[in-house]
């Protein structure tokens, strides 16, 4: 029986269409030349293999860190989750002073009532809440929403990213530590100040009050966080 060419790339997209068929999205496969070993076919027959499955959507790249399973994750996930990586919580919490309390000023002056009433639910969702995970989901609807009272799509756009990387474990993880019963009843307090000034129209109180949040926030964060750089404010 005539034996298989390792060059035959027919051969080797069909074994990796079945490799794929079984592996989770967003799986990282091996690399070319173990999927070559394993597969036993060469190397630019699995080169060209996965050349023909990621026109196809059944495989994704990305430089420098391999080959995945699936239909590639929107841009937007993908570069949060590398910003993730590449930046540290001195850096979230800088962004978020310096964008956040202009989202609660622009809010102020453009806000619609319908807008301030769902602030008020989200805060009393905020203080209502028995857990670490319920408190998170609150508390980003919260923001999310002055972001969007704001009525600047692109400002919201830089909210959404900077909030997907606040999302990371990592961060979460910290300011859980860095709450306790009297910092959670403190931002209560600041949550109803950021509304009330929103709904009083009052552009320089709103910001104020966000910024005083945030900055509470960064000095209870700093020591968790092993940062010696004050934050500004």
């Amino acid at each position: 029986m005539e034996t298989e060419s390792p060059d035959n790339s027919a051969l080797a997209l069909a074994r990796l269409r079945a490799l794929v068929a079984r592996c989770a999205a967003g799986e990282k496969l091996q690399g070319e030349r173990e999927l070559a070993a394993a597969l036993d076919v060469g190397r630019r027959a699995v080169r060209r293999a996965l050349d023909v499955l990621e026109a196809e959507g059944q495989v994704w790249r990305r430089q420098g860190s391999g080959t995945f399973a699936g239909a590639e994750p929107p841009q937007a996930a993908a570069m949060a989750e590398d910003l993730a990586r590449r930046s540290n919580p001195l850096e979230v919490l800088e962004a978020r002073l310096n964008l956040e309390p202009a989202l609660a000023r622009l809010a102020a002056l453009r806000a619609s009532p319908e807008q301030v009433a769902r602030m008020r639910t989200l805060t009393g969702r905020i203080a209502a809440a028995e857990d670490a995970d319920a408190r998170e989901l609150w508390d980003g609807a919260l923001h999310r929403a002055v972001a969007q009272a704001a009525g600047n799509a692109l400002l919201l756009a830089a909210f959404d990213m900077l909030d997907a990387v606040r999302r990371d474990p990592l961060w979460r993880a910290l300011r859980e530590q860095a709450r306790s019963h009297t910092a959670t009843r403190r931002y209560a307090e600041h949550h109803a100040r950021i509304v009330d000034a929103i709904a009083a129209r009052d552009p320089a109180a709103a910001e104020a009050a966000m910024r005083e949040h945030l900055a509470m926030l960064a000095r209870a964060l700093t020591p968790y966080a092993g940062l010696e750089v004050a934050i500004a404010v």
